[in-house]
């Protein structure tokens, strides 16, 4: 998608600070963060939100999610972290590109929102 922001920065059209990257993952850290550790997981395909999950990209899905607990290791966020998706205008998504905030490094409140 031209205009999105998160396939520019996957694409290197736009700098960040990179977490992980593979063929169909990257991770950076957010530019506002909301706990001392948070960072993005996106897939490099554009896929608009939850709600645009095709069965083909079931097993990206399933890679994503298998994922976190490296990415997570690797932060040091060895007691505990949560991992948010948001959807649509009342689930407070603002980039209309799926992604996965992991937040950690401190003790987190419930409920969240």
């Amino acid at each position: 998608m031209n205009d999105c922001i998160f396939c520019k920065i996957a694409a290197k059209e736009i700098p960040s600070k990179a977490v992980y990257e593979d063929e169909e993952i990257y991770c950076f850290h957010d530019l506002e963060p909301q706990a001392p550790v948070h960072v993005l997981i996106i897939p490099k395909k554009h896929i608009a939100s939850t709600d645009e999950i095709m069965p083909g990209d079931l097993g990206l899905m399933g890679r994503m999610m298998g994922k976190i607990g490296e990415i997570a290791s690797g932060l040091g966020l060895e007691n505990g972290y949560r991992v948010v998706i948001n959807c649509g205008e009342d689930g407070m998504q603002t980039v209309k590109h799926l992604h996965m905030h992991l937040l950690g490094k401190r003790k987190l409140t419930w409920p969240p929102g």
